[in-house]
Order: structure tokens, then sequence, then C-alpha cells
């Protein structure tokens, strides 16, 4: 019998090709600057929308002081008909048009100053007060033909189509509904006042203009949804970018790590060098080790000089040894010490007498030796 061995293909995978992959949400100090940049999450169509609102409704409250100033101003244009043959000077012909504009401008300077009100508004709600000029400079990318041929077939242009042909039938909908409803009347305008006609005509059309807005809403909101999702993946950031962004915020974690150890080091060092001024050494005697002094003049209570288990309560030993410093064996004290009391601080009152007892007993040793 034949037997043909297995074959199996092993392939290498470089795990760290996924650590470009864009799959963090943005950190706040991305979202800061992109915001600083002029990048932000907002639709246009919000203020297309609330413009088509107001705009028409502001309309309709100024109807009657737009009336007047546009009255006033063709009034003023017929009395100049006896005037013909001034036409012709350039004085009077500039002093005429500048009449005429600077009527024109008061006439429509209430919806000038609503939509410019509502432009500013609308901006802010959406992306709040941050103004900025980093979109107005030019770039010499936006002028590459490739870039340019990239956008006409981007989501984003097809997106813009969509809301365009939305916006498009929403438009001829309600104008054609609109027009179908008071279609009877409109056959009767000619027999009408033309002061009537024009202010029933202009009615209408602010209505319609009020109900395009509204509908105009509705592919806002879903606008601003997609906005709000499209520029929070593109700023989307690979593992590695939040890692970088990390260590510049906070600093390098090893190096931290190294400064955190130095200190360590430098605290052990401090610490040990004052187990030769410490009244006793109680232990456990193999795994805990604490130092005490008691100074009635410095503190109410004995303090803690050192502590340490295993190999460092073995090295406050030897250091105790070679120091002549008492060493006392009590394993409960000793654990308590250590649990319960940090190094530079003074011992909870319930250990006061345990305590005491010791230093009783440490004091008159060392007055017997001394004797």
């Amino acid at each position: 019998m034949r037997f043909e061995k297995e074959k199996k293909l092993y392939i290498n995978i470089n795990l760290h090709f996924f650590d470009g992959e864009k799959t963090e949400q943005p950190t706040p100090k991305k979202l800061e600057k992109a915001r600083e940049q002029g990048q932000v999450a907002m639709s246009k169509e919000i203020a297309t929308a609330i413009l088509f609102i107001f705009g028409f409704l502001s309309i309709k409250i100024f109807a009657g002081y737009m009336y007047d100033g546009s009255a006033e101003l063709i009034t003023h244009n017929f009395s100049l008909i006896g005037d013909i043959d001034s036409i012709f000077e350039k004085q009077y012909m500039i002093e005429l048009i500048l009449f005429i504009l600077g009527k024109i401008f008061l006439v429509c300077l209430p919806i000038f100053i609503v939509i410019l009100i509502l432009g500013v508004v609308t901006n802010v709600i959406q992306v709040g007060w941050h103004p900025t000029a980093e979109p107005l400079k030019p770039k010499l990318g936006n002028l590459s033909p490739l870039k340019g041929i990239k956008r006409m077939f981007s989501v984003r242009s097809l997106v813009e189509l969509i809301k365009s042909l939305l916006k498009l039938f929403f438009v001829c909908y309600v104008i054609y509904n609109g027009v179908i409803d008071e279609l009877p009347i409109i056959r009767t305008l000619m027999f009408m006042n033309v002061s009537k006609a024009f202010i029933y005509v202009g009615d209408l059309c602010v209505d319609l203009g009020i109900k395009v807005g509204c509908y105009f809403i509705i592919i806002a909101v879903a606008d601003f949804i997609y906005q709000k999702r499209s520029h929070i993946k593109k700023l989307k950031m690979s593992k590695q970018e939040v890692k970088d962004e990390y260590k510049n915020i906070e600093g390098d974690p090893q190096v931290k790590g190294q400064i955190k150890q130095r200190m360590r080091q430098a605290s052990m060092r401090r610490m040990m060098q004052q187990v030769p001024d410490a009244d006793v050494i109680i232990t456990n005697p193999t795994h805990y080790a604490v130092a005490l002094k008691y100074d009635k003049e410095k503190a109410d209570a004995p303090i803690v000089l050192a502590k340490g288990v295993d190999h460092l309560a073995r090295r406050i030993k030897e250091i105790a040894k070679d120091s002549n410093v008492e060493i006392v064996e009590n394993k409960p004290l000793a654990r308590a010490l250590y649990n319960t009391v940090d190094v530079g601080n003074q011992i909870p009152p319930e250990l006061y007498q345990a305590v005491a007892d010791i230093l009783a007993f440490v004091y008159n040793l060392k007055n017997k030796k001394l004797n």
C-alpha cells in the first residue's frame, strides 16, 4: 500500500500589517485638530432648509414694508418721465442709479439681516463658535485633475446627486400640488384688481416656499447623520496612530516606567539609610521587617522609618545588625505594622500598647548594656 504524505501550505502573515488599518475612533485631540483646520461635521442642507422656511416667512412678515417701499420706488420712477431730457446728463444718471440701488437695498434689508443671522446661527448650532481661515487657504493638491476625477465618481458625489434629485422632486411636488389646489383662483387673476392679484400671488409663492423648506428638513436630518458618520469615519485612526498620540501627550510609557523605577530606587535608598537611626526592628522573623523610632520631641507616637518583605526584610535586618539596632520578633505586630502604616507615618493608636512594651524592653536592654 502506498501512502502519500499530506502536503500542507503554510503562509506567514505579518500581523503588524493590520496595525495600519484605521479601526479606532478619533481621539479628542484628533477631533480638535481637524476642527482647527475647518474639518467639521456640518450639513449645508440644514442651513438651506432653515433659510427656505424663515426666509419666506420673513418675506410674509415684512411684506407690507416691502410693498410700500417698492410702490414708492415705482411712483418715483414714473414721476421722472417729465425729466426725459436729463437722462443724457452723466451726473443725473449717477444720482438716479444710486437712488434706485439704495431704495432696493433698504427694501430688501430686513430679508438680508434675517438670512445673515440664520446662516450664522445654523452653523454655530451644528459645530459651535470656532472661526478659522484654514479652509480658505489655497491647496495645490485640489488642482490635481486625478483628484478631481476621483471626487466626481466618489460616494460623496453620489450622495450629493441623490440630494439634488430629492430636492428637485420635492420642489416639483409642492409646486404642482399647490398650483393644482389654487387653479380655480389662478384662472380668475386676470379679472382681479392688480394690487389684490399681486398680494395673492405673493402669498401663494411664500406659502409654497415654506412648504418646500419643511420637506427639505427631511433631507437635512438625513444628511446631517450622514455627514456626522462620514466625518468620524474619515478621521478614524489606526492602533499605531493612537499609541503615537498617547506617547506625545503622556510621554513614552517606557521612559515613564524608567522614571518611576528610578524614583522607587531613590526612595528605597533613602529608606534604607534611615534604618541605622531606628530604635528597634520588629520582624516576622522570616518575611516581614519594620523599623521603628520614637522621638517624643518630633512626634507623639513612634514612626515607621522602613519596612519590607522577604529580600528587603533581610536587607533591613542586615543593616540593623551592622548598626547594633535591636531586632525583636513579634509576628502579629510585624504584619499589622507592615499592612497598616506607610513609611514616614506614625503608628495607629490601637498598636500603641504593643509597641510601647517592645520599646520599654529595648530601652531597658540598652541601659543594662551601658551599665
